[in-house]
């Protein structure tokens, strides 16, 4: 269930909370090991990019976790961030 009270914490957040910053890593040394640009983990770390599949795979690999723990996380943020002030009213039958 999504809460209702704040938005989700963005999964850079998180990537950086607990796993970069207790493994004294740096966002480059991550960005070198999954060999990608360190531009795309900055810009996850700030919030300015999300989680894609590719990327939840690389970090599953690398933190010995599951890609849908990364993309849970995405996609709550996402929805809260997404959602709107009203609901459709169910289709009456």
């Amino acid at each position: 269930m999504l809460p209702t009270n704040r938005i989700p914490t963005h999964p850079g957040e998180i990537l950086v909370v607990e796993f970069i910053e207790p493994m004294n890593l740096t966002q480059e040394a991550l960005a070198e090991h999954l060999d990608i640009p360190i531009q795309k983990i900055n810009e996850i770390v700030l919030g300015k990019r999300g989680i894609t599949p590719a990327i939840a795979w690389l970090l599953a690999g690398a933190f010995s976790t599951s890609p849908q723990f990364w993309m849970n996380l995405q996609i709550n943020y996402d929805l809260a961030v997404s959602r709107p002030s009203q609901f459709c009213q169910p289709i009456a039958s």
